[in-house]
């Protein structure tokens, strides 16, 4: 994930790869779209282009906790990037810059 290059403000429509419902804008002021959004990413990104595209670093962390996913979904994430379990984690967690899928 790329900090800099993800926008985590204005509205987002995810490409019909990872969000094949109905046409949708996800309004990233809105709290629950843009937890939407990550639930989404999170869920169905097929690359690690997908997953730079649309999550931000440090959003993530803040609202991991309230995401709605799996509980594989979520244990891969956590074994993968441990700092996502523990809460307000900011010094190990400011060198994570890169997501992968698997």
């Amino acid at each position: 994930m790329s900090d800099q290059a993800t926008r985590t403000a204005g509205g987002v429509t995810l490409p019909r790869h990872i969000d094949w419902g109905p046409h949708y804008v996800y309004e990233l002021a809105d709290e629950a779209d843009f937890r939407l959004m990550y639930e989404r990413v999170i869920r169905e990104a097929q690359t690690r282009d997908d997953l730079n595209a649309y999550l931000h670093t440090a959003s993530l962390r803040q609202v991991w906790r309230d995401l709605f996913l799996p509980l594989p979904v979520k244990t891969s994430w956590e074994t993968r990037f441990p700092e996502l379990r523990e809460p307000g984690t900011t010094a190990a967690a400011a060198s994570w810059t890169n997501c992968s899928i698997g």
